[in-house]
């Protein structure tokens, strides 16, 4: 027992007696334990907690006073000798990393799970750089956990280098011996050191949830006990009697979808549904009438995400309802596997099953034939001004255009029929005036043609000035237009072509035929103004012949010319009339009936009429008046055949 010396009495033996009043005797603790390291306390009281009256100065800064040399003023003042060396096992003894982590493992051979999460915790050893890789111990799991790899030196790769501390990271996966490990989170002493290093920390991650574990929490089925219905006696009851409905499946909304007829059965017997197909003849359909096999329905399915039902069978215990009687109505649509079908009737059994077994009134036969729409009237867009209105019309009638329809019976009788005009062109030009033009107009397609003479040092070349196309009349509707006929064609009338405007002065004698013979169809100021003008033509040709038969009525020898060129172009298909008559009359802007004798030899050339044989030069000479001209109807009549 220690004795407490006698304040004022020295320290030697028999001077000093035990304090009978004290009771603790303990050492006062020296060191203290902060994070999980220790580190040394000073003590203020003795044993049994008497006051020390000593220094509290800690050791290092005794060490620092006892090392402390005065300065000198005329030298300068000493280093202070150097600090220990402490080694790392000692500043870092019993300073771990704490890291949390998971891997995840195949489970290849069972039909609940197809892999596993197992969590770890990874311990960096910061003293020697070693590490270990710990399993927190999980009851009832049935895998050996705890020390998953013991502490080491971990390599790092195949050249030799060890994972560091450096190398650590949250949100980084880690391969330790070919397993994966993925680092989600840390402890705070973790985070404050590899912050304190310059190391930033990704954020922290979620632990992944194990797909099995969470099946495990779900509540546990619940079994129902099946019913004490007597299945044999509805067997023998409903023996072959079934339930008819008539249904349709409309699918006319989808693309290439149709309405389609189908028959549904009911078999009372064991509650079965079947499913038939309403063929009908020459349908282009497989000859397979079953669409649904004869089978328990289910109507409502238990909500069951695991079940395979692209393998295995619907049982009882996935269904919630199964169809019955009662889910079938005449006039109500019903869906059996994801189609809906509308029930538009059923047979007579059906009717009267319902109205005994559940009292409902007999079901009536709903109309399900559709009318058919009505036609939808198509309109043309509007006309672009190319080609015909007929050719244009056809891009909208079919993808691939087809040439528009003609009028055969129109072609057939009016086939060759041209009825021509003589026209002069009206243009404020002085070079253009008196340029003539032959208007042709082809009764069978409608269709007009121009054509120019030429004439002989005149500028033009004459020859084609329009293809055949037809006219419309100027103010016309573009959409809707009006064109020219033969009705418009009088003499005197203003033609408009494209911008270009004719005068009609001269027509074919079968023009007015043509018109005579169809004077309902055409106007009859435009027969009285070419009855007219052929009138004045006829009287001028007569009164020119007359002066001719009066200067040439001495001459006999005429007629036995005229007998020898008509016996010499006998057996020929030469027309002289029609074509080279014209030609005449168009140089003969007078109307005298004489032309000049250039202008009626360059014309018969065009015509390849042999103007160097000695019987036309003589007819030439004949009909030659004394000023240089040449009467033209009297030499095409000596070519008239007889």
């Amino acid at each position: 027992m220690m004795s407490k010396p006698v304040h004022g009495l020295p320290l030697l033996p028999g001077f000093s007696f035990s304090d009978p009043r004290k009771t603790t005797f303990h050492r006062t603790q020296t060191f203290g334990y902060r994070n999980g390291y220790s580190y040394p306390l000073f003590p203020t009281t003795g044993i049994g907690g008497d006051n020390l009256n000593v220094s509290q100065l800690c050791p290092n800064a005794l060490d620092e006073l006892a090392n402390k040399r005065p300065a000198v003023t005329y030298k300068g003042p000493k280093q202070a000798p150097p600090s220990d060396f402490v080694p790392a096992h000692v500043i870092f003894d019993k300073k771990v990393l704490k890291f949390d982590a998971y891997f995840q493992e195949d489970v290849p051979l069972s039909t609940e799970e197809h892999y596993r999460i197992r969590k770890v915790v990874i311990y960096y050893y910061l003293e020697d750089d070693s590490m270990s890789v710990m399993e927190p111990i999980v009851e009832n799991s049935g895998i050996p956990q705890g020390k998953f790899i013991k502490r080491q030196r971990l390599p790092k790769n195949d050249h030799g280098d060890h994972y560091h501390w450096k190398d650590l990271n949250r949100g980084i996966n880690l391969t330790i011996y070919g397993r994966t490990f993925r680092i989600i989170d840390c402890d705070p002493f973790t985070q404050v050191f590899l912050e304190s290093q310059g190391i930033e920390l990704n954020p922290p991650e979620k632990m992944a949830m194990d797909p099995y574990t969470e099946l495990r929490k779900k509540p546990l089925r619940m079994y129902i006990t099946p019913s004490d219905f007597d299945q044999f006696k509805q067997f023998l009851t409903f023996d072959k009697k079934v339930l008819r409905f008539y249904s349709i499946w409309d699918d006319t909304d989808s693309m290439f979808g149709e309405c389609r007829t189908y028959i549904i059965h009911y078999y009372l017997a064991d509650d079965t549904v079947e499913v038939r197909e309403v063929h009908e003849r020459n349908d282009g359909r497989d000859p397979f009438p079953v669409l649904v096999k004869r089978q328990r329905l289910p109507k409502v399915l238990v909500d069951n995400e695991y079940f395979p039902r692209c393998v295995l069978e619907v049982s009882d215990q996935d269904v919630q309802e199964w169809f019955t009687a009662k889910d079938f109505s005449v006039g109500a649509p019903v869906t059996i596997l994801g189609r809906t079908f509308f029930i538009y009737d059923c047979d007579k059994f059906t009717r009267e099953f319902y109205r005994d077994k559940f009292g409902l009134p007999e079901f009536s036969a709903i109309d399900v034939s559709k009318k058919p729409l009505p036609p939808v009237k198509q309109e043309l867009p509007p006309y672009n001004g190319f080609g015909f209105i007929e050719d244009s019309a056809q891009n909208c009638f079919a993808l691939i255009p087809k040439s528009p329809k003609k009028d055969i019976i129109k072609m057939l009788i009016d086939d060759n029929k041209v009825l021509r005009y003589m026209a002069v062109l009206e243009s404020p030009i002085p070079e253009d005036r008196g340029r003539y033009f032959i208007f042709s107009y082809y009764l069978a397609s409608e269709m007009v043609s121009i054509f120019e003479p030429p004439v002989r040092n005149s500028g033009f070349f004459g020859g084609k000035y329009l293809s055949k196309t037809k006219i419309a009349k100027p103010g016309s509707c573009v959409d809707n237009p009006t064109f020219y006929g033969p009705g418009d064609f009088y003499i005197g009338a203003l033609i408009e072509v494209f911008g270009h405007r004719f005068i009609i002065q001269d027509a074919d004698e079968y023009v007015l035929k043509f018109l005579e013979s169809n004077a309902n169809d055409y106007p009859p100021s435009t027969i009285q103004s070419l009855k007219n003008h052929f009138l004045k033509q006829q009287r001028t040709t007569q009164e020119s012949d007359s002066a001719i038969i009066a200067d040439n009525k001495e001459n006999k020898d005429m007629e036995p010319l005229t007998k020898e060129i008509q016996e010499e172009l006998k057996n020929s298909n030469f027309l002289l009339e029609g074509p080279i008559l014209e030609a005449f009359q168009i140089l003969d802007k007078d109307k005298t009936g004489c032309l000049d004798i250039e202008e009626f030899l360059s014309v018969c050339k065009k015509f390849n009429l042999a103007v160097d044989d000695c019987l036309i030069n003589q007819l030439i000479r004949m009909y030659s008046t004394g000023d240089g001209k040449i009467n033209y109807y009297s030499f095409i009549r000596a070519f008239s055949q007889p």
